[in-house]
């Protein structure tokens, strides 16, 4: 049982990292864009690029770098949480 388990959480954590990386990709294209667009189109792409593609580019180029520090950090709590409560 605990080696099906361990299957699908490294099938969960393959697709996860799969998913990011697209995201990550996809939210990129339209910051080329904005780079390399014409001087006067350039106002035009300023606000989404500025408020929707670069913070998501960040977080999921943040959570593939160090995501697994989080996962780790959100597991510890809620084992210790747990065990806490179980004491009392």
């Amino acid at each position: 049982m605990a080696t099906s388990a361990n299957a699908a959480n490294i099938v969960s954590r393959g697709l996860t990292r799969t998913m990011f990386r697209w995201i990550h990709l996809v939210f990129s294209i339209p910051i080329l864009g904005y780079i390399y667009s014409p001087f006067d189109k350039i106002p035009q792409y300023a606000t989404p690029t500025r408020y929707v593609f670069v913070p998501i580019m960040i977080l999921s180029g943040l959570w593939m770098w160090k995501g697994h520090v989080v996962r780790r950090l959100l597991s510890k709590r809620s084992a210790g949480g747990e065990s806490s409560y179980a004491n009392r």
